[in-house]
């Protein structure tokens, strides 16, 4: 969500943000904070360019990016529900080469990705101590083209492989806060989330066929026949276990900053037997926000400022080259006039600024530009009247 993404993705030690009511699924103990029902939708957009050597490629995405709940229960703690995305893909590029001193291109292409709706319960223990789990459901499509042409050649045969994997299967995460007072209105928030690696199952298709190249580049023959295909392939994917340890520090509704560290192994991942040799990877975040007086009646007092910076060493080596993200984030959360007593509402907005990857070994980077936008909404439900 904005709140968070524009703190550099801080999630695992944040319990409060500015007085608001914020759902924070990154870390399901927090949930026992919720004081007012909360509504949190938003919108996700994206910029890539993606470069190698001389040559760069840019492509746009954008899509509803969330749908959450939050309820109190009061003293035993809170729930949350929701939809969310857990994965994307979407990217298309063309190698140019040779055979002998005939021209090909080789195209790579992908589309398609995953979502994640889940239901978690959050639990004050003590004072001090809470904690909580997520039960979710992952569901979704992922597309990809790889195909070798021959652009020059009229009478060669270009040949195409699509294949596509339906992903659906259960995952169970938990954590856990510490909480404590430091004196002068400042409070210490210390968390844990974690997922002990779970199963996926998959059914993919595939095939490959030949067609007849081109004369013309904006035209596509059909194809000619059809060399290999299968159908509903079921395989398991083994998905890695996940750490992550944050904190927090604020003074009332003014100022918070905080940490993550994050780990997994992906070292353990497997699709069916396959081990496609992918490293462990890990990462750090940091980041906070300002509210100058959240009593002013000026209006940009009231205003949260947020900025962070995460870096992550992704899964994926090539050569030896490790890949790795390094992004900066900024973003703000405007407050709304309240159209009854006891709702508010709040819109808010975060920019990422990143770069993975590198052009060092003739190798590809990915810059891009992400932005978030939500809307969330604070409630009194579920109150007995006392009159009518």
């Amino acid at each position: 969500m904005p709140q968070t993404r524009a703190m550099g993705g801080l999630s695992t030690g944040i319990r409060y943000l500015s007085g608001y009511g914020n759902i924070n699924a990154g870390n399901p103990a927090s949930y026992s904070a919720l004081a007012l029902t909360t509504i949190d939708v938003g919108v996700f957009g994206n910029i890539t360019q993606l470069s190698k050597s001389q040559r760069s490629e840019n492509s746009y995405n954008f899509a509803l990016s969330h749908i959450n709940f939050g309820i109190p229960l009061g003293r035993p703690g809170g729930i949350s529900f929701g939809i969310m995305p857990f994965s994307d893909v979407g990217f298309s590029y063309a190698i140019p080469g040779t055979i002998d001193t005939t021209d090909i291109r080789t195209v790579y292409a992908g589309a398609g990705g995953t979502a994640k709706a889940y239901l978690g319960y959050g639990i004050q223990i003590n004072k001090n101590f809470s904690v909580g789990a997520n039960v979710s459901y992952i569901f979704g499509t992922l597309e990809s083209i790889n195909s070798v042409e021959f652009p020059n050649d009229v009478g060669a045969l270009n040949v195409r492989k699509d294949s596509s994997q339906y992903i659906n299967g259960f995952s169970f995460d938990y954590g856990l806060q510490y909480f404590q007072p430091l004196g002068n209105n400042v409070s210490l928030t210390i968390g844990y989330t974690g997922n002990a690696g779970t199963s996926m199952n998959t059914t993919a298709s595939r095939v490959v066929t030949r067609t007849p190249t081109s004369a013309e580049n904006d035209q596509e023959n059909l194809p000619v026949d059809t060399i290999d295909t299968y159908e509903g392939q079921k395989q398991r994917i083994s998905m890695p276990m996940k750490h992550s340890i944050g904190f927090s520090v604020a003074k009332g509704n003014n100022w918070m900053v905080g940490g993550d560290v994050n780990y997994a192994k992906w070292s353990s991942f497997r699709i069916g037997s396959h081990n496609p040799a992918l490293n462990d990877s890990y990462g750090f975040a940091v980041g906070g926000q300002i509210t100058p007086d959240i009593t002013s009646v000026r209006y940009f007092n009231v205003v949260d400022y947020r900025l962070g910076f995460k870096y992550n060493r992704s899964y994926i080596s090539i050569d030896n080259q490790d890949i790795n993200q390094m992004a900066l984030t900024v973003g703000f959360g405007f407050p709304l006039p309240s159209l009854f007593g006891s709702s508010f509402y709040k819109i808010n907005f975060s920019t990422e600024f990143g770069q993975m990857g590198t052009l060092s070994n003739n190798l590809v980077r990915e810059r891009y530009i992400n932005f978030n936008l939500g809307f969330t909404l604070n409630d009194r439900w579920f109150q007995r009247r006392r009159y009518d």
